[in-house]
């Protein structure tokens, strides 16, 4: 097969970088064999005016396009390709055809009569109801039947400006992720094999919700498949966390209650926005393996709330509904544990409490301010069944002898652990209906945390943390790039996967890989 001509294209960065970023487009062009020969543009529009950010050699195909165009309507960063010589030389945004408006010429026209009207105006009103009829039905069933897998996936692929991998983060069995730099921001890379296509697909329509933005949610960039290696990529892109996740700093640090408190307490305010159902926008979802794995970590120790490959949309009165067990085992609730699968939409939201308990009981010791040596982070029923427990094992302990973390002797003498500690059994209570909501449990920090009597730094910080006092969540814009809006995934799936210790996607975009 002849290669492809190698184009000469205007090289331009922002950032004082062309060269480099040239250089690693020709290392991507050799790798694959020599294919390529596309320019590009990416810029912005700030207040009308263009700036540019970058151009030069684009290595993903853009055939057919002999002028460097964008046709979305208000992303983050514009972006185009094209297939010619210095073609991104000369770079523009046409409109789509909906956002371009006519005047028409004014006709005169005949008066119209009754009879004239009504043959005219039926069928108009046919056409337009008929397309409504449609949309109406579609969004009916996939509202009314949110729990059913698709019968066919459907591929989501966004044309995203160049991203560059710049180190592995985390790596496992089913995927890995990297720290990535997209233009000027620093992004995370969630590459997933195709083994895994539903997963990817149902984290990515979970991302596409509307109205589930949120400060304490892991923020969505982009998706995209990637062809041309050995094996197709599912790709996920989203924020970077430096921190990486609760449970990989909870291992090399410990928390001041002031610390506790401020972690927990936006944990709960991000699971509770995700269970939080909108009349007419955002659906309750549910999580479904809520871990400290899963909880990524702001600078100032924000909680975020990250994962969403197994989450599920739910419906408010629906009839109990047949779903696989999926998830972590150590952090199952009893009646996933005990095997009943057909459930309530809100049993899924008890369970995530179920699982918020457990991670709280995690963050609770590492507090320095219980006193006494913390030793080393251990995970939640280690002590009790294990680091590998099987199935039959938690269902005896938890499920016949009721059994949860222990609570230790020192906590209950610290006023406000005392009161965590009251908490987190009401979280985990044997009775699902019994236990709080995820808003009851934000609303509780928030008081601990505000309490008078609970000095800010009792115990003092130490460890990795440094003692340094978290600060309330500031609001921060949303870094989005908005590739996706008009992204429609009609699939609300979940994948049937079996019951593991580490799931198949225990990946958060930061984290240690389950």
């Amino acid at each position: 097969m002849q290669r492809r001509h190698r184009r000469r294209c205007v090289s331009f960065s922002r950032y004082g970088d062309a060269e480099e970023e040239e250089a690693r487009v020709e290392e991507r062009k050799e790798e694959e064999g020599g294919e390529g020969g596309f320019c590009y543009a990416a810029w912005r529009n700030v207040s009308g005016d263009i700036l540019l950010e970058r151009q030069g050699c684009w290595v993903h195909d853009c055939r057919g396009r002999s002028k460097c165009v964008e046709s979305s309507s208000n992303p983050f960063v514009y972006f185009c390709c094209c297939d010619r010589d210095l073609c991104n030389v000369d770079f523009a945004r046409r409109p789509r055809p909906h956002e371009v408006t006519q005047q028409p010429t004014p006709v005169a026209r005949p008066v119209p009569t009754p009879v004239t009207l009504l043959s005219v105006t039926t069928p108009l009103l046919l056409l337009l109801l008929l397309p409504l009829s449609v949309w109406t039905y579609r969004r009916c069933r996939k509202l009314t039947h949110a729990t059913t897998p698709p019968q066919e996936a459907v591929s989501l692929t966004a044309l995203l400006p160049p991203l560059l991998l710049l180190d592995l983060r985390a790596g496992g069995r089913f995927g890995c992720v990297w720290r990535a730099q997209l233009l000027s921001e620093v992004v995370a890379v969630k590459i997933v094999q195709t083994v895994n296509q539903r997963l990817w697909q149902n984290e990515v329509d979970i991302f596409v919700t509307p109205g589930l933005s949120h400060h304490n949610l892991l923020q969505f960039i982009g998706a995209e498949r990637r062809e041309g290696n050995a094996e197709p990529e599912m790709w996920i892109i989203t924020t970077f966390h430096e921190r990486g996740s609760l449970c990989d700093h909870l291992k090399g640090s410990t928390l001041s209650w002031h610390e506790l408190c401020h972690v927990g307490e936006t944990l709960a305010r991000g699971l509770a926005h995700l269970h939080r159902h909108m009349h007419g926008g955002k659906p309750a979802i549910a999580h479904r393996d809520l871990k400290s794995k899963n909880v990524l970590l702001r600078s100032d120790l924000s909680a975020v709330v990250a994962d969403f490959g197994l989450a599920l949309k739910l419906q408010p009165d629906c009839p109990p509904v047949d779903i696989p067990r999926v998830g972590t085992l150590r952090y199952m609730a009893p009646e996933l544990l005990e095997g009943a699968i057909c459930l309530q939409s809100d049993a899924f939201l008890h369970i995530d409490v179920y699982a918020l308990g457990l991670v709280l009981w995690e963050i609770a010791t590492r507090c320095m301010s219980s006193g006494g040596m913390l030793g080393e982070h251990r995970a939640p029923l280690v002590d009790e069944v294990g680091e590998r427990p099987t199935l039959d094992e938690l269902r005896h302990f938890v499920v016949d002898g009721n059994g949860r973390p222990a609570i230790r002797e020192a906590w209950l003498k610290h006023p406000g652990l005392s009161q965590l500690c009251v908490t987190m059994e009401e979280c985990w209570d044997q009775d699902a209906e019994a236990r709080l909501s995820a808003h009851c449990v934000e609303e509780r920090l928030a008081q601990l945390r505000t309490d008078p009597g609970l000095p800010a730094g009792s115990g003092g910080g130490g460890g990795g943390s440094g003692g340094t006092t978290a600060a309330p969540p500031p609001t921060t814009k949303a870094f989005s790039l908005g590739l996706l809006k008009q992204a429609s995934l009609g699939l609300t799936g979940q994948a049937l996967l079996g019951l593991t210790e580490q799931p198949p996607l225990g990946l958060t975009g930061q984290s240690t890989a389950g």
